[in-house]
């Protein structure tokens, strides 16, 4: 295998790596409730599609998510991360997310802009704890 190779695969490992790590840090309670981490991670055009099927646009997120109890999110479990890139600098997690007995396969999209990685989308879809 030519160095070239590795090092891209090794560049895409870390990459791989700071996505998860900034799907997780969203998922921290205290990011949750903080209107300046909040504007930090997510992206201006930020929209999501949440697992009722509400289309809710980054205001919206904005308001519930300072609005209500973020707790429950202090157990959050993200297992099977995957990611993929989209175009230079825009890649897609898809994963597990489990809070307590509640489940759901997620996508987000992620932005490197300016060093700083931002969540552009989201998507929850929930499904039982044994699949069939």
């Amino acid at each position: 295998m030519s160095p070239g190779l590795v090092e891209q695969k090794r560049m895409d490992h870390r990459i791989a790596a700071d996505v998860v790590a900034a799907e997780t840090k969203l998922l921290d309670p205290a990011v949750r409730t903080d209107p300046l981490a909040l504007d930090r991670w997510l992206d201006p055009d930020f929209t999501e599609i949440g697992q009722s099927g509400r289309l809710w646009t980054r205001d919206e997120i904005f308001k519930d998510l300072l609005s209500t109890d973020q707790s429950a999110y202090a157990a959050a479990e993200l297992s099977e991360p995957q990611v993929r890139e989209l175009a230079p600098d825009c890649y897609l997690l898809t994963s597990v997310v489990q809070i307590g007995d509640r489940r759901s396969r997620r996508s987000s999209i992620w932005r490197l802009r300016d060093g700083q990685w931002r969540m552009a989308f989201n998507q929850g879809t929930p499904f039982p704890s044994t699949e069939e």
